[in-house]
């Protein structure tokens, strides 16, 4: 057996691509053989793969699975929407939301680490990037799991939103799901907007106004400022919104009809907040042909 040194896993490390550990045990797996454990590694999915790691995802899908009042979204990214819309991209990400039902996973990592039948699910990430040749990323997960009612809704692949409902029905929270899938509020109600918010909303709109409006009576000036923060505060709050499925009523008056309450909403969006690279080919191209 080979004495499995320093040197030897940073040499395999070099050729494979795979993380420090993996490789370490690659070679303890095959008594310290650099080429058995390349192998090994290949044969795993995980040589290259980390290599591709370091690649800027920003595309990918929004995938949705449910049992019940139990509702997953799980955003899993590439690097190209040609990829997102790949076979096999699309299988791995539905059969990694289901497996986030069934295993019960709470958090990203511990969905990474869950068994998906022969492979865990960061196993077989590892080996779709060998299939589609880009980095793929498991990004985030978001968990619904509530006696009450739930219903989610994704909008193309791109978007998804989960809605639990007190009172009402499966019906009106998916309707609701649709609508902050269109809409994006950012608060469910005017109790859940931040105070700061609405001080510097006021402090704006104050600045906004005319001398001679400055100039009325303080309550008359408060009336007029009160109704700009209404309006704004509406057009931020999900209750506050015309509802888009029916534009004459907003939703505060469909969920009172209903005798409903949104207790919790979440909405995801592929990619939001990673920050895309923009290619130069032209640039790259010039670049090379200098050297």
């Amino acid at each position: 057996m080979t004495e499995i040194t320093a040197s030897l896993v940073k040499d395999l490390r070099e050729r494979s691509g795979a993380g420090m550990m993996e490789c370490k045990k690659a070679l303890a797996e095959h008594g310290g053989d650099i080429e058995a454990a390349m192998e090994g590694l290949r044969k795993s999915g995980l040589a290259k793969a980390d290599k591709k790691a370091s690649r800027v995802a920003a595309e990918g899908r929004i995938v949705l699975a449910q049992d019940g009042n139990t509702a997953v979204l799980v955003e899993i990214n590439s690097e190209t929407d040609f990829v997102a819309k790949d076979d096999n991209f699309a299988a791995f990400t539905t059969k990694v939301a289901q497996t986030a039902i069934t295993t019960k996973a709470a958090d990203v990592e511990a969905l990474k680490a869950a068994s998906m039948g022969d492979e865990t699910v960061e196993q077989a990430r590892a080996l779709l990037i060998q299939k589609v040749g880009e980095n793929v990323q498991v990004r985030r997960m978001v968990r619904v799991d509530s006696a009450n009612t739930v219903a989610g809704y994704v909008h193309g692949g791109r978007i998804g939103v989960l809605i639990e409902l007190k009172g009402g029905d499966a019906e009106l929270a998916k309707g609701i799901a649709m609508h902050v899938a269109a809409m994006n509020p950012p608060y469910i109600s005017a109790k859940d907007v931040p105070a700061d918010f609405v001080a510097k909303e006021k402090e704006i709109e104050l600045a906004k106004m005319s001398e001679k409006d400055k100039a009325k009576p303080a309550e008359i000036l408060e009336k007029i400022i009160s109704g700009k923060i209404a309006k704004i505060v509406n057009e931020v709050t999900l209750t506050g919104q015309p509802y888009a499925l029916d534009t004459d009523k907003s939703v505060d008056q469909v969920l009172k009809a209903a005798k409903a309450e949104v207790v919790s909403m979440h909405r995801i969006a592929v990619g939001e907040g990673i920050e895309k690279v923009v290619e130069d080919y032209a640039a790259e191209v010039a670049k090379a042909m200098q050297v």
